[in-house]
């Protein structure tokens, strides 16, 4: 098999993407800027109360691979649908983003395909209502080994967490990462993820992860702490490298002792947040595949996460690779 540059597995969702404003989130119970898990009666009550959406093919690491492959770089994602429209729009969605996307449908009478609403506010905030259907039952026997051995990197999304068949399959990618040579990086995803899975979590990081990804947010609940600098210190410990995003204060990447600060990237508007973090690490690990400098990823990662908070949906409506070029971060 071709070599890869960075193979991702994650919950393979169907993003519906609307505007609302404060009131509409509040009478719905929804916590502002969060992802919360819902059931298919509350996802299916959502949907008929937000309006007009745009449906896209989605999920946290999916939308990482898809900025990869705007970089030029060769990415996979393994991700489990059902047999059903919205699994037609996740499969069409991302093989024609250019990403190597070969996982079987579920067998008739699973469960639906996943998907996750995403309310916009006029201040950009997105707040989300996930409902993952079938995603999170991917199985050990489904982790493609090949495809896993043959990717430079491969990618773990924290979301996929919650149910032992998905913990099985992070583990059996990580030892056939392991035994190929390969790195192994984590997302962790939400704070609240963090929380349902804190211990397994510093387990796996301690044992399996080369690259660590994290928000203020995440990091600080990783080790329960208010504390950045604290949180910073401990993720120093127990990571061989660990990337943190900061909002508009850029990054900071950690490795061997050293604090590495990478600046946000300007943007003139930020009109949707959605999919900011999965769009930095687009760049940061295309830049890590392909031999650049931590610095240089972490420019990378910032270029990508300021092109997609300046419009509505997190998949690149640039070619990534030419932004790159134009800023002198390619060749």
């Amino acid at each position: 098999m071709q070599e890869h540059d960075v193979v991702g597995i994650g919950n393979a969702i169907v993003d519906i993407i609307g505007r609302c404003d404060d009131a509409f989130l509040a009478r719905h119970g929804c916590a502002k800027g969060s992802m919360q898990l819902v059931d298919a009666p509350t996802v299916a009550k959502l949907y008929e109360s937000m309006g007009p959406g745009v449906e896209i093919s989605g999920g946290s690491v999916a939308n990482t691979m898809v900025g990869i492959a705007s970089f030029g770089g060769r990415a996979g994602f393994i991700g489990k649908t059902a047999r059903d429209p919205f699994g037609q729009v996740f499969s069409r969605g991302i093989r024609a983003a250019g990403v190597t996307f070969t996982t079987p449908p579920a067998a008739a009478g699973s469960d639906p395909t996943g998907r996750c609403l995403v309310l916009v506010t006029p201040d950009g905030q997105r707040t989300m209502s996930t409902f993952l259907g079938v995603s999170p039952q991917l199985g050990g026997g489904e982790v493609d080994a090949e495809l896993i051995a043959a990717a430079r990197i491969v990618y773990l999304e924290g979301y996929l967490f919650d149910r032992p068949e998905a913990k099985a399959a992070f583990r059996q990618a990580a030892q056939i990462a392991a035994k190929a040579g390969r790195q192994v990086a984590l997302t962790l995803s939400d704070p609240f993820c963090v929380d349902r899975h804190r211990a397994e979590f510093r387990d796996l990081i301690r044992g399996s992860v080369d690259i660590l990804f994290a928000n203020e947010a995440e990091i600080a609940s990783l080790y329960q702490t208010a504390s950045f600098d604290a949180a910073a210190s401990q993720a120093q410990g127990e990571t061989k490298l660990a990337v943190v995003t900061r909002s508009e204060k850029g990054s900071v990447i950690l490795s061997d002792g050293k604090s590495t600060a990478v600046p946000a990237a300007p943007v003139a508007k930020v009109v949707d947040t959605t999919g900011a973090g999965d769009l930095y690490a687009a760049g940061f690990l295309f830049g890590i595949a392909t031999g650049k400098s931590i610095e240089t990823a972490g420019r990378l990662g910032s270029l990508a996460a300021a092109e997609i908070i300046s419009h509505i949906g997190a998949r690149p409506e640039v070619e990534l690779q030419e932004l790159a070029r134009k800023a002198g971060l390619l060749a």
